[in-house]
């Protein structure tokens, strides 16, 4: 009975953590955690469903992660596997039902399904134990797989997945579908949002904004983590910084095509509309009803501030772009250092960094080294040098977001 109890409050826990979680990518990335941590899992894949395949999202290996310096993440390919029969995650998608399997070297040779070997051979791990299940909606349509690897016992042996670690992955998994569903919602209007900037200026893609908020969020977690920060006040600013990011130009709405498209360089008084965008941004979430609200006007008012104090638009009201406490010659009070919030220092190299490397009507993407000794070169003028050193340091995890959002062609 207590073990049953014990169970049900830990499903309540669960149930609870998720349902705070608002962005997709983080919440798949804590599905996934949760999962494992329920039933004492060594490792685990978690894939969404994109038309007729089922795409990798995350993927974790704590003894993997335990070979790491620490702080590094762990690095995994970004692929995608067809729905059908032939692998495991792909039959459990198309059949709508678990597989769990106690040793994925003793498949029976009948099955349609099969295990290749050969990425135990590479990452030098050895997959034994699985248990797979849909991510299936009340209608039964299936958005994902959970995939969790390797069962532990308490000396750490590898044992199989009981029925009892079945039956409660499958109410998990029931329950995060529906905080999946609500997550998907909340990043799909995102992107409606984006969408409109992206029909004003080209550049504002969901592909760019998704690489910048994940950028962003990887050198938050590191700047976090050197600060010591309490892991619930990280878990919860990581979600909202990474939403707050893919909206760090959506005042752009707001300004002329005839800028926004132009191909050229800007005149100055074309260039001072166009640093409207920031405080026009901000202005959208002066309404405050949430810190979702107080991150996302930081983040739009302040990105283009620089550590110098030779970034716009400075200290200014959002309503009417006029300056706050000007200086004695009337102009605008610059933000120097500090001053410019944390947010705002972390996106604005976030999306400077995208912006060198991606293709542009009036320039081609740089090549990676170009763009690395461009932000070293930035480091203390542009950007605030500890915040460059931290994305050097992260510089791996940077490279695995853009592959999950490549750039367009």
């Amino acid at each position: 009975m207590a073990g049953e109890t014990e169970k049900l409050k830990e499903i309540i826990r669960i149930d609870s953590e998720l349902n705070r979680v608002q962005d997709l990518d983080i919440l798949l990335e804590r599905i996934l955690l949760e999962a494992r941590r329920a039933t004492n899992a060594d490792a685990g894949s978690i894939y969404i469903k994109e038309d007729d395949r089922l795409a990798i999202k995350y993927s974790q290996n704590d003894t993997k992660q335990k070979e790491l310096p620490p702080g590094q993440k762990l690095i995994y390919s970004i692929f995608s596997i067809p729905i059908n029969h032939k692998t495991i995650s792909g039959y459990v998608a198309k059949k709508g039902k678990p597989l769990n399997i106690p040793d994925m070297y003793k498949i029976p040779s009948g099955s349609s399904y099969s295990f290749d070997p050969s990425y135990d051979q590479i990452s030098k791990y050895r997959t034994t134990s699985t248990l797979t299940i849909p991510l299936k909606t009340n209608t039964g349509d299936i958005l994902g797989v959970i995939q969790i690897i390797n069962a532990k016992e308490e000396r750490g042996g590898v044992i199989p997945f009981t029925k009892d670690d079945e039956l409660f992955v499958m109410h998990f998994a029931s329950n995060a579908t529906m905080a999946l569903q609500r997550a998907q919602i909340t990043r799909t209007i995102l992107l409606r949002m984006i969408r409109m900037a992206e029909l004003r200026d080209p550049k504002e893609t969901g592909a760019h904004v998704n690489r910048v908020a994940g950028y962003a969020v990887e050198i938050y977690e590191r700047w976090a983590q050197k600060k010591e920060l309490p892991e619930r006040e990280v878990e919860k600013s990581r979600d909202i910084l990474r939403m707050a990011a893919m909206l760090h130009d959506v005042g752009k709405v707001a300004i002329s095509d005839v800028i926004l498209k132009k191909p050229g360089r800007f005149s100055s008084e074309e260039y001072a509309i166009m640093q409207a965008h920031a405080y026009l941004g901000a202005r959208l979430f002066t309404d405050k009803q949430s810190e979702f609200d107080e991150i996302a006007s930081e983040v739009a008012l302040t990105h283009h501030e620089n550590w110098d104090g030779s970034g716009y638009p400075g200290y200014v009201n959002v309503q009417t772009g006029k300056p706050i406490k000007p200086a004695k010659d009337g102009s605008t009070r610059k933000r120097v250092g500090e001053e410019t919030p944390l947010w705002g220092r972390i996106v604005a190299l976030a999306d400077v960094y995208d912006a060198l490397s991606s293709r542009r009507v009036y320039k081609e993407a740089w090549a990676e080294d170009q763009v690395l000794e461009e932000m070293h070169k930035l480091s203390g003028s542009k950007f605030d040098p500890e915040l460059v050193d931290i994305f050097f340091e992260v510089l791996p995890n940077i490279r695995q977001i853009t592959a999950r959002y490549p750039h367009e062609e």
